[in-house]
């Protein structure tokens, strides 16, 4: 005698617990995160059309903010630590350049005061960075 059987059924997971652990998980995470902004120098630069020139192998970047603050490798210096920093690597002043990026909206006399401390300083090449303009 035989039996009648069932057809079985192949076993299925189911899967929407996990997804809804899934998406659970990365709203906590998205909730949870906080992004922490480094604080930076914002410095716009100057518009200009003028060519790029060949940039010297040895450097002095000195950023000057809107406000005239002085920065240099993303620190805060006074005009008494920049006239340190030029005297520094005074005797590498023929080879070096002094690239002032100065914000387009600082104030023009603290701009030639950096210069003409470079200038004193025995640097003979300075240089004022820009930005490209746009068409």
């Amino acid at each position: 005698m035989s039996f009648l059987r069932k057809p079985e059924d192949e076993p299925r997971i189911d899967l929407t617990p996990m997804v809804d652990v899934v998406f659970l998980l990365l709203i906590f995470f998205m909730i949870s995160t906080t992004f922490v902004e480094s604080p930076g120098i914002s410095i716009k630069l100057p518009e200009s059309s003028a060519q790029t020139v060949d940039r010297e192998p040895k450097e002095i970047k000195v950023y000057l903010s809107r406000e005239g603050d002085i920065f240099y490798r993303n620190q805060k210096i006074t005009l008494d630590e920049y006239k340190g920093l030029l005297a520094e690597h005074q005797s590498d002043a023929a080879l070096t350049t002094v690239l002032l990026m100065a914000d387009q909206d600082s104030r023009h006399g603290k701009v030639v005061t950096l210069m003409d401390l470079a200038r004193d300083a025995g640097y003979n090449k300075l240089a004022i960075a820009t930005e490209q303009r746009k068409n």
